[in-house]
């Protein structure tokens, strides 16, 4: 089994209003996913589904290999998750609300939470009352406390929230090792394409409730070349030129009088004077580069990138 998550369809209503609408999801075994949507997008609701603390409208949903029925709850015993705002039992240690969770969940072993404790870095303060804690202390023990019972796979929404730079900085290098070491499949969301970047294997776009497209993210770095902008007052003539007349096949029209040329050979000269020995105006011609940024940005805006994807969302 090569597959932790696969969802079909999966779709939410709330008040006759789709959240999250149609959703084909694959997650593989050993890898980190990253979610990436704004903020509204429906990452939560769809990852709530995926615990069972929402039903989905329709859909399904198949965890470890297995369909998940409603009621199912057996499956939740390999799984750690981070979802919204953590709760706590304010006036218990960090440790007491560890061994608890670990109680709930029927995994015993108290040296399992003491490991999970120094992972986060908060051995020392570990017998003191959580009302203590500040948010990013808090932020920390809720990521404990998802790890504590070593589970196969990892859900955190948004969990880098709170956290200062450094606290980010240890969480990266956390998620790695227990992709590496661990063995852990994550699936991570965040409204941070910068985050996601640094951490992730996989990147799922999410926008409006609907998966817009899910790729590797090493497709993505290969994908973010150099490109030539042509700005032109006869816009159609330039495209007609560049494929018929300088061979060129990865272009693309970005509004009224602007195009784009991907991974030509061809040098700004060699286009420029290809054009305008054929009759096409050049307003400005120069060479630039497509940001990660901008491939997302693109995408979300309905453009779907310059390259296919590994695997289009529904």
């Amino acid at each position: 089994m090569t597959d932790i998550i696969r969802t079909r369809l999966l779709t939410k209503s709330f008040q006759s209003t789709e959240v999250v609408s149609q959703v084909n999801m694959t997650v593989k075994r050993g890898e980190i996913y990253g979610f990436l949507g704004p903020n509204g997008a429906g990452k939560s609701t769809l990852m709530k589904m995926l615990l069972g603390l929402v039903q989905p409208t329709s859909g399904e949903i198949e965890l470890f290999g297995e369909r998940i029925q409603p009621g199912s709850i057996e499956f939740l015993k390999r799984i750690g998750h981070l979802i919204e705002t953590p709760v706590f039992y304010d006036k218990l240690t960090a440790e007491q609300n560890l061994e608890l969770h670990g109680e709930y969940m029927g995994y015993y072993d108290k040296q399992a939470v003491r490991e999970s404790l120094q992972l986060v870095q908060l051995l020392g303060v570990e017998n003191k009352p959580v009302h203590q804690f500040s948010l990013g202390m808090k932020q920390r023990l809720a990521i404990a406390r998802a790890i504590s019972t070593k589970p196969e796979l990892l859900l955190l929404d948004e969990p880098i929230n709170g956290l200062d730079p450094e606290g980010i900085q240890d969480m990266r290098s956390l998620f790695r090792r227990l992709r590496d070491e661990w063995g852990m499949t994550i699936l991570i969301s965040s409204h941070l394409l910068s985050e996601i970047e640094l951490v992730a294997d996989t990147v799922g776009v999410i926008h409006s409730g609907r998966l817009v497209r899910e790729v590797s993210l090493e497709t993505v770095r290969q994908s973010t070349t150099d490109y030539v902008e042509i700005m032109t007052s006869n816009i159609k003539q330039a495209a007609f030129v560049l494929e018929e007349k300088l061979g060129a096949r990865r272009f693309r029209q970005i509004n009224s009088n602007t195009l784009r040329v991907y991974g030509t050979d061809l040098s700004e000269e060699a286009l420029s004077k290809g054009l305008i020995m054929n009759d096409v105006p050049i307003l400005s011609l120069n060479r630039r580069h497509h940001s990660l940024e901008e491939y997302f940005f693109d995408i979300v805006k309905g453009g779907g990138g310059h390259v296919a994807s590994d695997q289009a969302g529904a």
